[in-house]
């Protein structure tokens, strides 16, 4: 088990330095709140200059203090005004920060969420089937958030920091040059220090990352497999082996806190150190040109120069951290959907629209003929699954797809639905080219039931309507009652308003086949394809589908994939596939007259049924 969960998390593996070009590119997500973005600016520019009036402030009523033998109290008296006003505006700074960061942190992560899930409604079904659920849910979810969570700070502190760091650097150098070169001399092994903690601490952090994610990722396994490791007596090795994971989660957490505790002290002293360069200098100096006020204000400057230091290098890491986040996001951004409408079927839609049309060929209409030609099939660079398949449905016939598991059934109504592309060969709708067609147009006149149907989260009458958005409680039902899935919905006690749960898990599985038909009906398909949608129910149920499914075939072209032979015993043509090929067709009385392939499954499933 722990071999799965060595790619839980490949935050590890992130390249050593920034890719600026990559976060160029996320800044794009932010154009659209540059004001909110100036806000943040103009704040962290207003608290570094804030930050650098404190010791002035400080210099100059010790001077006024210190200067005579008869203190200055209208400059003490202007600069107690003056230290409240910048204490409260210090404070209104800090409160518009905290608003516009989780403004804009919320609005970055909205945008990206929306860009990204736009993207998955756009992609093929070869995408979906390189990638996890769990993967793709994470490209939306917390990878998102850490993106979102962090420009927000970043942008701030890469203008307050280096302004902070400049302007005590100026304010210095300004009001005593020679102290100002003495106190900067800790700046070099502070930006030194803290570039190589900070990146070492970021390394432990992120392999702390990678450890806390595979724990969690043992822990979901642990739960959904106990019944499977109680079976097996396995209860000592799972503990053992979690017993590994937490050991190593704890080891990189101790390294990582005592990185920290390292690093923080020695980035308190080189603070004091510059503290006491500042006091050492200005005492030699203090008898002569160098005022009290002066000394104690680049004593305070020594010790504030190591924050913004400190900010911008742990905000890099944090930078250099999120890459992988970064990355996975934008790349789902950048990838393009390997099926799509082609250029000349884009250009026939805008010109539909600026007419006043819907879609290509002024709207729907009925398909009359469906024509594979030469069809051959691989999925990206593995073996052939099709192999020249030719065939042709007209209106009204119901084509049965039969033979052995893997053989390519499945894969024949795929690629009818578009869900793929033929590799070579065409297919064609009533002599159509199918990718002449749009691929909405297309989509949208087949209906298609699953062996495993997905309902969504909410109630049997809102399933049903997927089909057909704003189709109104009446055709609803209409449709229902066609399937036969309105016995069982009215014998609920909340009937239609009943929720079907997570998945459909509320209903039992004919049920949700029941539902599943009843929403492609009410969609009102040109080709209906049915794949395996009864090997999974009983034969009552089984009965109840095929009845439903009998009623709405009249006028349609329907394509029905089943390993039980009694599904399509009458369908107007029957084809086995074996290997890529279509080795038999004809009606389910001449092919087993013929004693081929199809008879020895008919046999097979006959015993079976016996037995």
């Amino acid at each position: 088990m722990s071999e799965s969960l060595d790619d839980v998390d490949d935050d590890a593996r992130l390249p050593r330095r920034i890719d600026w070009g990559l976060w160029r590119r996320l800044l794009v997500h932010v154009r659209p709140h540059l004001r909110v973005v100036l806000g943040l600016v103009t704040c962290g520019i207003a608290l570094a200059m804030i930050d650098i009036g404190f010791p002035l402030l400080t210099r100059t009523v010790i001077d006024a203090i210190t200067a005579s033998e008869r203190p200055d109290v209208d400059a003490v008296r202007w600069v107690a005004w003056a230290w409240g006003g910048a204490v409260l505006a210090f404070g209104a700074l800090i409160w518009a920060l905290i608003v516009l960061a989780g403004r804009l942190a919320s609005s970055v992560s909205h945008d990206l969420r929306r860009a990204g899930f736009a993207r998955l409604q756009e992609l093929s079904f070869s995408y979906f089937d390189r990638r996890p659920v769990g993967w793709l849910v994470s490209r939306l979810t917390s990878d998102c958030d850490r993106i979102a969570n962090l420009l927000p700070w970043f942008s701030l502190d890469l203008v307050w920091g280096p302004s902070l760091a400049l302007g005590i650097a100026v304010a210095m150098l300004t009001i005593d040059a020679k102290l100002a070169l003495v106190v900067l001399l800790i700046v070099p092994p502070l930006v030194l220090v803290s570039l190589v903690f900070q990146r070492r601490m970021l390394q432990s952090s992120r392999l702390l990352r990678r450890a806390n994610s595979r724990i969690t990722a043992s822990i979901g396994e642990a739960v959904m497999g106990v019944r499977t490791t109680k079976s097996f007596a396995r209860e000592a090795a799972a503990l053992e082996e979690f017993s590994g994971l937490v050991d190593e989660s704890r080891m990189h957490a101790l390294r990582n806190a005592i990185q920290g505790a390292v690093f923080l002290p020695i980035v308190s002293t080189l603070g004091a150190i510059g503290v006491g360069l500042a006091l050492w200098q200005g005492g030699v100096r203090i008898d002569g040109d160098l005022s009290l006020g002066t000394l104690v204000a680049f004593m305070q400057f020594a010790a504030l120069f190591h924050s913004p230091i400190e900010d911008v290098a742990r905000r890099l890491a944090d930078l250099q951290g999120a890459q992988a986040a970064a990355e996975r996001v934008q790349g789902l951004l950048d990838t393009a959907p390997e099926i799509g409408d082609a250029p000349q079927v884009l250009d026939a839609i805008a010109r539909a629209k600026a007419d006043g049309g819907a879609v290509i060929d002024g709207g729907r209409r009925d398909i009359a003929e469906v024509e594979f030609r030469g069809v051959w099939f691989a999925y990206g660079d593995g073996p052939w699954v099709l192999r020249g398949v030719d065939l042709h449905a007209a209106r009204g016939q119901t084509i049965a797809l039969v033979g052995e598991t893997g053989g390519g059934k499945t894969t024949v109504v795929s690629l009818l639905a578009r869900f793929y592309e033929p590799t070579r060969g065409e297919i064609l709708l009533d002599g159509v080219e199918q990718r002449a067609r749009s691929l909405e147009w297309l989509q949208s006149s087949i209906g298609v039931v699953l062996q495993t149907p997905h309902l969504f989260s909410g109630t049997i009458l809102e399933n049903i309507r997927y089909g057909r958005d704003g189709a109104t409680d009446d055709e609803v039902t209409a449709a229902a009652r066609l399937a036969h899935a309105d016995e069982f919905i009215t014998r609920l006690p909340e009937g239609y308003t009943t929720a079907v749960g997570e998945g459909g898990a509320r209903l039992s599985t004919g049920q949700r086949q029941l539902v599943a038909l009843a929403r492609a009906i009410l969609a009102d398909p040109q080709i209906l394809i049915l794949d395996e949608a009864t090997s999974s129910v009983d034969t009552e149920t089984e009965a109840l589908i095929q009845a439903g499914i009998a009623r709405v075939l009249a006028g349609r072209i329907a394509f029905v994939v089943a390993h039980r032979l009694s599904t399509i015993r009458a369908a107007d043509r029957i084809l086995v596939v074996d290997d890529g090929r279509i080795v038999e067709s004809g009606t389910h009385d001449e092919l087993v007259g013929r004693g081929g392939h199809y008879a020895r499954l008919h046999r097979r499933n006959f015993a079976t049924a016996l037995a």
